[in-house]
């Protein structure tokens, strides 16, 4: 059976994705830019948009059924890599216990204020 959520984000519909998906006990989580749901504009920290990226991924993983201590996966997309140590921090803080699986790549992102994109793959009950 395959399940999938939705965050609201405009992209989502514009370019036909969902932010999460669910097959069987595996869950992904797509590509998560630091849009706060109130439409205010992103965090001006590197830090601070990685914890909104991850609240965001997280959430929609528990909207799935799923929770923080099942991600076996992570992904983070940042634009400029001397801002690496803080994103690293924050992934740290949210994901630490966890100890998933992880990559940082360094790329340009849809919009000039993001400092970050986020990815996370789980396994329910992992």
């Amino acid at each position: 059976m395959r399940q999938h959520v939705s965050s609201g984000s405009p992209y989502e519909e514009r370019y036909g994705f969902a932010r999460a998906v669910r097959v069987g006990d595996r869950v992904m989580v797509s590509g998560t830019a630091p849009i706060p749901q109130d439409g205010s504009e992103p965090p001006t920290t590197a830090f601070d948009q990685m914890l909104l990226c991850a609240d965001i991924a997280v959430s929609a993983l528990e909207e799935l059924g799923g929770a923080v201590t099942d991600v076996v996966r992570t992904r983070m997309f940042v634009t400029d890599p001397d801002e690496a140590d803080e994103v690293g921090r924050a992934h740290g803080e949210v994901f630490g216990a966890v100890r998933p699986a992880a990559t940082m790549v360094v790329t340009r992102l849809l919009d000039e204020r993001w400092k970050i994109e986020f990815e996370l793959d789980a396994v329910i009950d992992a």
